[in-house]
């Protein structure tokens, strides 16, 4: 742990600071009594102290570490153009130990002030933390990256995925690499598929200044689920330091490529129409319903955009190990409801002997649910009534929610100085290099876009599950 840290959020008036970031950084601190941190805030709006102090203290509550806002009541806000130098400068000046600019901002803002900053002197040992989307395709990545590595070196840029920092991930690692029963059949030898689906009960919610731009392909697929991918796929590093981990990662996006080079029969994109939404609790009850409008009739949204709310895309991992089985990629709104795992089907047995009945079709299934996490393992047993007949039984182990925000694992991450669960430079140029022919394919207009209605279970004729 770092003894004395500087946190300068750039955006600190916008929505993912109080939000995602204060919160998780009031519960970072009740958390770890022994954490040194100022809190430094810098704007385009212009707030008085008062008013950003309150919004801090109202975020600590909400992670219910009300009390730990005291530990940084010295916390300033400064309203700032980001994108001017001598503003920039007057930001990074005297800070004492080591620095962390946070870039809370949209990406072209970023891109902005990391300009600026190249006629800055920085302080020793600065992190830079920069949001998604890293770039707009495989060729603005990599000029951002260059960008970014005149700056600081790459071992000091944190390119933030929360999704790889919830422990979800951390258990996919756990159950992989320290089980004899799993660790020998991870292979196209054995599984006869995946499925990473990350489908929300929830609509736009005012997210089409962003959303828009982005859809559900760049939002989420492009920018998280293949990172998942390159966990599941990735052969198995030394050890999980920010070398090792994210070599193993990289070489496994290098090599991705869409289904058969087929973007047209490997991929899917859908749009919600008006509907009705009923958000559930954990236990399934209906919490609230509501009545949303189609999709390019939300606020904001411009219909000529053509974008989705629902994409899938189907994957192949050119290695030894993967070839052939495909990896299915798949994330989407306004869905009946929530829906987030990672669906492995082994293959069925080459034989099952004369005299057992009900000949199950499938192999086993290992699932892993995010949030609550949990882990399924679907398997054919017999037994109770009639000892010859095959039934698919589930042995679950549930791991809970988790005790801390995903934002608060990045947040000890980064400030901390740990990149491991970090996006690499290259794996982000590989996201896009992946994805590029369906957007190709897309754009041409060769994919159609299907409708579903919002509250539905997607697309009429789309595969809704894998489950068993």
């Amino acid at each position: 742990m770092a003894s004395e840290t500087t946190l300068l959020i750039l955006g600190a008036s916008g929505d993912l600071t109080s939000r995602l970031l204060l919160p998780a950084i009031g519960q970072l601190m009740e958390r770890e009594p022994g954490r040194r941190l100022t809190l430094r805030g810098a704007g385009s709006d212009d707030w008085s102290q008062k008013r950003w102090r309150d919004c801090v203290r109202s975020a600590f509550a909400a992670s219910d570490a009300e009390e730990q806002a005291s530990r940084v009541e010295d916390t300033t806000y400064t309203k700032a153009d980001v994108t001017d130098r001598d503003a920039l400068a007057a930001l990074v000046e005297g800070v004492q130990g080591r620095l962390v600019i946070y870039f809370a901002l949209p990406p072209a803002v970023t891109i902005a002030a990391c300009e600026v900053l190249k006629g800055i002197t920085l302080p020793t040992n600065t992190v830079l933390a920069l949001e998604k989307p890293f770039g707009s395709d495989e060729h603005s990545a990599r000029d951002l990256n260059a960008l970014l590595r005149q700056l600081v070196p790459e071992e000091r840029i944190f390119r933030v995925d929360h999704f790889l920092g919830r422990s979800t991930l951390l258990n996919v690692l756990g159950v992989r690499f320290a089980n004899r029963l799993i660790e020998p059949v991870w292979s196209a030898d054995h599984v006869q598929s995946v499925l990473v689906r990350y489908d929300e009960a929830l609509a736009l919610e005012n997210r089409a200044r962003y959303y828009d731009g982005a859809g559900a392909m760049i939002d989420m697929i492009q920018s998280h689920l293949l990172q998942v991918l390159a966990v599941l796929a990735m052969e198995q590093p030394h050890d999980l330091d920010e070398v090792d981990l994210r070599d193993a990662m990289a070489a496994a996006l290098r090599a991705t490529r869409i289904w058969d080079d087929n973007p047209v029969r490997s991929s899917r994109r859908g749009r919600y129409t008006a509907g009705r939404l009923a958000v559930k609790d954990d236990v399934h009850k209906v919490q609230e319903a509501r009545d949303v409008p189609s999709y390019v009739e939300e606020e904001g949204v411009d219909p000529s955009r053509d974008t989705e709310t629902l994409a899938e895309i189907t994957c192949e991992v050119h290695t030894a190990r993967w070839a052939g089985v495909p990896f299915t990629l798949r994330s989407g709104k306004a869905m009946k409801e929530r829906t987030a795992e990672i669906v492995v089907t082994f293959k069925p047995v080459r034989h099952i002997p004369d005299g057992l009945t009900e000949r199950p079709a499938d192999g086993g299934v290992l699932r892993f649910v995010l949030g609550p996490d949990q882990i399924d393992l679907v398997l054919n047993v017999n037994g109770g009534d009639d000892p010859f007949a095959l039934r698919r039984d589930v042995l679950s182990s549930n791991l809970g929610k988790g005790t801390l925000l995903a934002y608060t694992e990045v947040l000890s991450e980064i400030l901390d100085g740990d990149v491991a669960l970090s996006v690499r430079g290259d794996a982000a140029e590989q996201c896009w290099r992946i994805i590029q022919p369906v957007r190709d394919a897309w754009a041409r207009g060769d994919v159609p876009m299907d409708e579903y209605p919002a509250g539905s279970l997607g697309p009429a004729g789309w595969a809704t599950s894998q489950r068993p």
